[in-house]
C-alpha cells in the first residue's frame, strides 16, 4: 500500500513539474535572452545562460528603444497603462460590488431580469462595442485619450465585476441585512461597514481579474488610444515590429519582460488570495 502511494504521488510530482517547465520555458527565454548582448544570442543557444549578464537590453528597451518613429523606449506606453489600469480598475470593482450588492440584498422587480442582460456582456465579444463605442466616445469628446480608455474598460468590466459580487453576496446570511435595517442602517451604512469588510476574498479576485484584462488589453488600445495615450502592450507591439537593420531580439525580450512585470507581480504577491476568493465566491454563487 505504501510503495503504490509513494509511485503516485511520484507520478504526480512528474507530471507537474512537466507541466511546470512547459510553461515556463517561454519565461526563462526571455528573461535570459534579455540579459544577452547580441554576440551571445548569435552564438548560443535559446536555453543557454548569458555569459556576461548585462542589463543594456532593458535600459534600451525602456528609454531609447524605437516604438516607430519615436525612440523613447517604453517608458510613455508603461505609464500611460498605470494612469488607465488603477482608475478602471478601482471604479469597475466598485461599480460591480454595489451592483451585486444590490441584485442579491436588495432585490427588485425585474432585477432578474436586469442581471441575466448584465451578462451578456461577459459573453459578447469586444469586436461588436468598437464602432458604437467610438461615437458614443466622441459625442462626449474623450475620443483618443486616456479618459476614452478608462471609460471603455470600465464599462466593459462592470458585467464581470457584478458577476463576482453577486455570486458572492448571495452566500452572505441574508439574517445579517435584516438584523442592521431593524437597527436602523441603511442603504450605505449596511454596505459601508457590514458588506464591504465581508467581501476582502472577492474584491481581491476582483481586483486581480480587472488588472490583467485592463493591462493586457490591446484591441480597446490599439482602437480608442490617441498618439499621447497608448499603453503598453501597443508600444510593445510598435517596438517589436519596427524594423531596423539588426533585429535585436534581446530588447524585444526585454521590453516583453518589461510589459509582463506588473502582471507577473500580482500573480506572485497575491496569487493564493486570488485562488481562494475565486472558489470561496464560486461556492457561495
Amino acid at each position: 500500500m505504501n510503495d503504490r502511494f509513494t509511485w503516485h504521488r511520484l507520478l504526480l510530482w512528474g507530471a507537474l513539474i512537466l507541466f511546470a517547465a512547459w510553461f515556463l520555458t517561454p519565461l526563462y527565454v526571455m528573461l535570459t535572452t534579455s540579459l544577452k548582448d547580441m554576440d551571445q544570442v548569435r552564438a548560443g543557444s535559446l536555453l543557454s545562460l548569458p555569459t556576461s549578464p548585462t542589463l543594456d537590453a532593458w535600459r534600451k528597451a525602456w528609454s531609447s528603444a524605437c516604438t516607430g518613429t519615436d525612440c523613447g523606449g517604453l517608458q510613455p506606453f508603461f505609464w500611460n497603462s498605470i494612469l488607465m489600469a488603477v482608475p478602471a480598475v478601482m471604479i469597475s470593482t466598485l461599480i460591480g460590488s454595489l451592483n451585486g450588492y444590490v441584485l442579491s440584498k436588495w432585490k427588485f422587480k425585474g432585477s432578474e431580469l436586469m442581471f441575466a442582460l448584465m451578462l451578456f456582456g461577459v459573453f459578447m465579444p469586444m469586436q461588436v462595442v468598437l464602432l458604437p463605442m467610438s461615437q458614443v466616445l466622441g459625442w462626449f469628446g474623450i475620443a483618443s485619450s486616456l479618459t476614452g480608455l478608462i471609460t471603455v474598460h470600465v464599462i466593459a468590466g462592470i458585467p464581470s465585476t457584478t458577476l463576482f459580487f453577486r455570486n458572492y453576496y448571495i452566500g452572505l446570511p441574508d439574517e445579517l441585512i435584516k438584523a442592521a435595517t431593524l437597527d436602523g442602517a441603511g442603504f450605505w451604512q449596511i454596505f459601508r461597514r457590514i458588506v464591504l469588510p465581508l467581501s476582502v476574498p472577492i474584491m481581491v479576485v476582483t481586483l486581480i481579474w480587472q488588472f490583467t484584462n485592463i493591462w493586457n488589453d490591446f484591441l480597446y488600445g490599439v482602437v480608442f488610444s490617441g498618439a499621447d495615450s497608448k499603453p503598453i502592450t501597443v508600444g510593445l507591439n510598435n517596438l517589436a515590429n519596427t524594423s531596423s537593420t539588426v533585429k535585436e531580439y534581446n530588447v524585444d525580450m526585454a521590453a516583453a519582460m518589461i510589459a509582463a512585470l506588473p502582471t507577473l507581480f500580482v500573480y506572485v504577491v497575491a496569487g493564493k488570495y486570488f485562488v481562494r476568493g475565486l472558489t470561496a465566491g464560486a461556492v457561495k454563487g
